[in-house]
């Protein structure tokens, strides 16, 4: 059960659940409505995917209490629906809201688990939106608190997350397993270059992030100004992925002269993504520096390195440890900074070149989705044996 985004295109519980099917589990799931997804109901590689009406992407505290009570109410709907037709043992929530344990409870009368699959720390990105501990704060941990109690079993994304559930939530370590957000390897492989993708530049840079709000783009368009006042007509930046503030910040790109050195793509289909990754020279990772984006995985930063690229990234926790050598790491939040990594790495092909092939052998040594699906399996049986 996931509320914030639509299956498949949620490719890690789209990953899971193609996991799980394949190790004999019948696997259904519910999620919203969107992202090119709008059938109620669909059979994809054996999996059955109930989708529920999308509940406009709340902004402010209000509209955040508004988007959570409707996707609350939809879930319960078709939980029991699942649960009436196919007699359901292990329900799996995926946060964000922390609150699905509230669906997932009285399912325990009848012997069904809930397992806790925990992408993000809800506390921390309160305080990334709102930076004040107040009463929606303190309703964040206490709903965090109780999703913990309420599960057999959590899955945390990183180390991190899973030190989390142990020190502030009490989890035992030993309920807690790491399945981390690789990508396939197998699948996610480069393409050929096509040079009609640096819009006549040399140079190509990319990025993709999902375009929720102004702010979450902007340290993109921020890069790009600097490197083109320093009279570099030569890069292209390419921003790949949807969401609701992309008007906005396509017009903050019209307001700063950005036209001829940024494009926005808004979604677009898997393969025009890795063929734009594919023919970036050097590939990016804005996230501010935040207690979440330091103790978060982000998966792009493992896809970047599945197609042979360099990155450049502010200095987060998890973001080094994910890149370790394929990537710099620019000091946190300064701008000018990142944007002379970003230039290094250009001017320097031999060095793109050795960081580029780093990342992807730490892939296919040690990140890739096929080493965490046993840790996956592990934690189902953890939680069906009690």
């Amino acid at each position: 059960m996931v509320e914030n985004l639509s299956v498949p295109f949620d490719t890690r519980v789209w990953k899971e659940a193609r996991a799980l099917q394949t190790n004999g589990y019948d696997v259904f799931v519910v999620c919203p409505k969107g992202q090119g997804y709008d059938k109620a109901h669909e059979i994809l590689e054996g999996i059955h995917i109930y989708r529920h009406p999308a509940p406009k992407e709340g902004k402010g505290k209000l509209g955040f209490l508004i988007e959570y009570g409707s996707a609350l109410f939809w879930e319960k709907i078709f939980a029991w629906k699942v649960f009436l037709k196919h007699r359901i043992h292990v329900i799996q929530g995926c946060n964000p809201p922390d609150n699905i344990f509230l669906i997932a409870t009285p399912f325990k009368l009848f012997g069904v688990k809930y397992i806790f699959d925990h992408h993000d720390l809800c506390p921390e990105v309160y305080l990334g939106k709102f930076e004040k501990e107040d009463l929606f704060y303190r309703l964040q941990i206490w709903l965090e608190k109780m999703t913990f109690k309420a599960c057999t079993v959590s899955i945390a994304t990183n180390q991190t997350y899973k030190e989390v559930a142990v020190s502030r939530d009490g989890m035992s370590p030993e309920r807690v397993f790491v399945v981390r957000n690789g990508p396939d390897s197998e699948t996610f492989k480069p393409v050929p270059a096509n040079p009609a993708r640096k819009f006549g530049k040399e140079f190509l840079v990319g990025y993709v992030g999902t375009i929720s709000s102004l702010e979450e783009a902007d340290i993109l368009l921020k890069v790009a100004e600097t490197i083109k006042k320093r009279g570099r007509s030569d890069v292209h930046f390419t921003c790949v992925g949807g969401g609701p503030g992309l008007e906005d910040v396509t017009r903050l790109k019209e307001t700063m002269g950005l036209d001829d050195t940024v494009t926005f793509t808004g979604r677009i289909s898997d393969s025009d993504l890795l063929e734009v990754l594919s023919t970036a020279d050097v590939c990016v990772n804005l996230d501010r520096p935040t207690k979440q984006n330091d103790s978060s995985t982000m998966i792009k930063i493992m896809e970047y390195m599945a197609l042979y690229k360099p990155i450049v990234q502010f200095d987060l926790k998890e973001g080094r440890f994910s890149a370790g050598e394929a990537s710099l790491y620019a000091e946190k939040g300064n701008v000018e900074d990142f944007a002379d990594k970003v230039l290094w790495l250009l001017d320097n092909p031999r060095q793109r070149h050795r960081m580029g092939e780093l990342g992807r052998q730490r892939i296919e040594e040690e990140l890739a989705w096929e080493y965490s699906v046993p840790h996956l399996l592990a934690a189902y049986k953890k939680a069906l044996d009690g």
